[in-house]
């Protein structure tokens, strides 16, 4: 079976426009941001809003820094008319604030929503009418004649209720919807209509909208439409050319940055993407792939998860774990190689000090948005020796040496195949106290060391070998080759092959943890040991490597008859 494609055709709206200039400009600046979780956000809801919810969205978009938001359909629903008296007559819409309100071009509409911003300070009055090919011909049945009436008609009533605003500054708002379904001649003549109605000057700037109110073309397409509409459009310097797109094809940020690029300057959308169907343009992505380049985003997202628990209260909606910036698992890798970048690019950054963020797979530092450095790396079955250690770093303070890293991660690999899922951090301790720690034949109870010469010193060790207390003495040039000779006395023979230690912690309560890679006949293994005390801390790490080999059974002589007498 092969998918009905005969159903569909290609985009028919684009323009000619072969010298097109956005492809070879860069974005230096925020845009002017419209949030429309209120309104558009809200009509979108399950369960829409009630006055608390409304009243706390409200709080948070004022508190990121938006300077225009759009509170509602106040002519079409008494709560959004309510919450917008509400806003004003309680005096919470700081002074360089503009509530914006939405209403179509019919003139009781534009008479009830004039009613409810009377004493507002600043006040956006949005009007739209649908101008697409297809609604002309199937919804309303009109020619281009009859929808630009409806446009002209409205602007004129917006513009006669001015005199009922004698101390709110205004400003109009046209979206000819849905833009991006117009042919792109008529979208201007129309906005062009609007305009004489309104008469914008430089220093009263009316906004045009042009929606993708369902996004039905690749971004480059929509970049040429707003630049074709902004060479074409009379009296640019009067207008703000605004971007309001939908996410239908699932490239909704992409559209909005090209058409940013093409001249737009404003843009309206919704924290994480809430809108009607695939939604909204998402105002949180956008701002913060500006902040990724270096750009002030001129929006406070410094707390990005205390933004997505007020916005999934307001909406009753869980936002992705795999939702740009926001998500629980983006700033996460549990592929091993990429966590082994990571490791290393985090150790990078900490020996720069204050440098430029360069971290693969990291896009930005997690601590700008608020998050924390714990949950970067995550191991489960697809993960290797790089998140492991990390793990083991940031956890619990165990700098793991490479090829010990090599070896543990085989252990949390098996755990991981074995019981399925994540191996939490906590889990993961577990199995290297288990495997590294525990105790086994030989247990360092004592020990104390003398210099015989500048280059050898005598160590006397007090064992318990096999639950069984035992004192052997050995020499050498330092702890580990003494107690490595003492053990060979005993008839326990390893090679030391490397050695590395580290301190846990600071203050009082500083450890120290020793790393002895051992070869027991042909056999290479590592031992760990953790002390106040580095000498005993290493000769732990020597013990434990014993253990492990003897568990493993390569040191049948770890019995009681096998050991010979000592004192």
């Amino acid at each position: 079976m092969t998918m009905p494609i005969h159903k569909y055709r290609p985009y028919q709206f684009g323009v000619d426009l072969p010298d097109r200039t956005w492809p070879q400009k860069t974005l230096r600046k925020a845009p002017v941001w419209c949030s429309v979780d209120l309104r558009d956000g809200n009509q979108a809801l399950i369960d829409p809003m009630d006055v608390a919810r409304k009243r706390t969205m409200w709080d948070l978009l004022v508190g990121l820094g938006f300077k225009e938001i759009e509170v509602g359909f106040p002519s079409a629903s008494q709560p959004d008319f309510d919450f917008t008296r509400m806003l004003i007559e309680e005096d919470l819409v700081p002074d360089d604030v503009w509530i914006q309100v939405l209403v179509q071009c019919r003139p009781e509409l534009i008479e009830r929503t004039i009613e409810s911003i009377e004493g507002a300070k600043k006040a956006i009055v949005h009007l739209y009418n649908s101008t697409s090919e297809l609604q002309r011909r199937v919804v309303f049945r009109e020619d281009r004649a009859g929808i630009t009436k409806i446009a002209v008609d409205g602007a004129t009533w917006c513009l006669d209720a001015l005199e009922r605003l004698p101390g709110t500054e205004i400003r109009f708002e046209y979206s000819p919807e849905t833009f991006v379904g117009t042919e792109m001649d008529y979208a201007l003549e129309i906005c062009e209509r609007v305009m004489d109605v309104w008469q914008p000057r430089p220093d009263w700037k009316v906004i045009l909208n042009l929606p993708a109110t369902v996004e039905m073309t690749t971004p480059n397409v929509h970049a040429d439409q707003f630049e074709w509409f902004g060479r074409n459009v009379s009296r640019r310097d009067s207008i703000i050319l605004s971007i309001h797109p939908h996410n239908d094809r699932g490239a909704a940020v992409a559209a909005t940055e090209l058409a940013l690029l093409a001249g737009g300057e404003r843009v309206e959308g919704a924290l994480f993407g809430n809108g009607e169907r695939t939604g909204n343009v998402d105002i949180v992505t956008l701002a913060l792939n500006l902040f990724s380049h270096g750009v002030d985003p001129e929006l406070d997202f410094s707390d990005i998860d205390e933004v997505r628990r007020v916005v999934e209260y307001c909406n009753q909606l869980p936002v992705h774990i795999r939702h740009p910036y926001v998500g629980e698992l983006v700033h996460t890798a549990f592929s091993g190689s990429h966590q082994d970048a990571i490791k290393k690019g985090m150790d990078a950054i900490e020996d720069q000090r204050g440098g430029v963020w360069e971290v693969p797979y990291l896009l930005i530092d997690p601590k700008d948005v608020g998050r924390t450095y714990e949950a970067i790396i995550r191991v489960n079955s697809q993960s290797g020796k790089g998140g492991v250690a990390y793990l083991m770093k940031s956890e619990h303070g165990l700098d793991l040496p490479r090829r010990l890293q090599i070896e543990f991660s085989r252990v949390i690999q098996e755990v991981a195949e074995t019981y399925g899922g994540e191996v939490t951090p906590e889990q993961m301790w577990d199995s290297f106290s288990v495997e590294y720690l525990r105790p086994g034949p030989v247990e360092v109870v004592g020990h104390q060391s003398t210099a015989e010469s500048e280059e050898n010193e005598r160590l006397q060790v007090k064992l318990r070998l096999n639950g069984v207390d035992r004192s052997a003495v050995g020499t050498g040039n330092g702890p580990i080759a003494s107690f490595v000779d003492a053990l060979g006395s005993l008839g326990i023979e390893i090679r030391v092959l490397d050695y590395d230690e580290h301190a846990v912690g600071a203050g009082a309560d500083a450890r120290a943890a020793a790393y002895i890679e051992a070869a027991v006949g042909d056999r290479v293994l590592w031992g760990v040991g953790i002390h106040p005390s580095i000498v005993t801390a290493s000769l732990r790490a020597v013990a434990g490597a014993v253990n492990r080999a003897a568990v493993q059974g390569l040191l049948p002589e770890l019995t009681e008859t096998a050991l010979p007498a000592g004192d």
